[in-house]
């Protein structure tokens, strides 16, 4: 006989059905960015960023389950590449364009895409550095300039400051635009920043970080702006108090390299 049953769970092809969920979640993910696109061009401006940060939150799972289930592959890999550029880089900055940089159309698009060339060559270096187990921030458990869901997070700042205020001051454009250029410069900066990783709380403190987070997700769901305003907050400060650990390995490692000098 030429062939025996075709595997149990395996399609046409050789893709296990095991392997199809986390590039759904993936896929999953990619519609959400191209939805919110929708909705700013419909002038749903809250829909529209609720989108992007539902693709986050799929995002932040996709390759979690991939290693539960044991299913990581180069294809998922690039997927989850090609869709973050269009979910947090291409959908943000015309999200933001619509919202208020078309008011100043020459400064605007140049900030729109200024934040999208930077997500792009965010997620470039990235994929470049996947395979680098010695890569000196990755090695030490930090990650190298701000994440592609975490920017878009933080680049939708003026936004939700504006739908808890109501102040125009927060849709002027030319602060928009300095923010978004902001936000593409620490992606694509060598700034170290935390990796979920690195965050290890004591073992007396687990129970607190439970609830925290319980009452995070609570306070999601009544007060999703508010929220979204404090996580930023806690964010950019939790950048310098990074940069400074860093350094402190740094020289750590340093001084380790250092050749001890030979006795007298």
């Amino acid at each position: 006989m030429t062939g025996g049953p075709p595997e149990r769970g395996l399609l046409p092809g050789g893709l296990t059905l095991r392997a199809m969920v986390p590039n759904a979640i993936t896929a999953a993910a990619l519609c959400m960015g191209l939805t919110g696109i929708r909705f700013a061009i419909m002038g749903d401006f809250r829909m529209a960023v609720l989108a992007v940060v539902v693709a986050g939150i799929l995002d932040g799972i996709d390759g979690r389950i991939a290693r539960l289930l044991k299913a990581q592959s180069r294809f998922g890999a690039e997927l989850d590449s090609l869709a973050d550029n269009v979910s947090f880089g291409v959908a943000p900055a015309l999200i933001l364009f619509l919202w208020s940089l078309q008011d100043l159309p020459r400064l605007g698009w140049f900030a729109a895409l200024a934040y999208a060339i930077a997500c792009a060559l965010r997620l470039a270096r990235f994929n470049a550095r996947i395979d680098m187990a010695d890569e000196p921030r990755k090695a030490a458990g930090y990650l190298t300039g701000v994440p592609a869901p975490v920017g878009a997070g933080l680049v939708f700042l003026p936004m939700y400051l504006w739908f808890v205020t109501g102040e125009e001051l927060f849709r002027t454009p030319l602060l928009v635009s300095g923010w978004l250029i902001a936000m593409g410069f620490l992606m694509i900066s060598n700034v170290a920043t935390f990796s979920w990783g690195r965050l290890r709380p004591r073992k007396s403190f687990r129970l607190e970080v439970i609830a925290l987070f319980g009452l995070v997700g609570a306070a999601l769901l009544t007060e999703p702006w508010w929220t979204l305003v404090a996580i930023c907050a806690v964010y950019l400060a939790f950048l310098p108090v990074a940069m400074i650990q860093y350094g402190r390995v740094k020289r750590r490692r340093a001084a380790a390299a250092e050749p001890t000098a030979p006795a007298a």
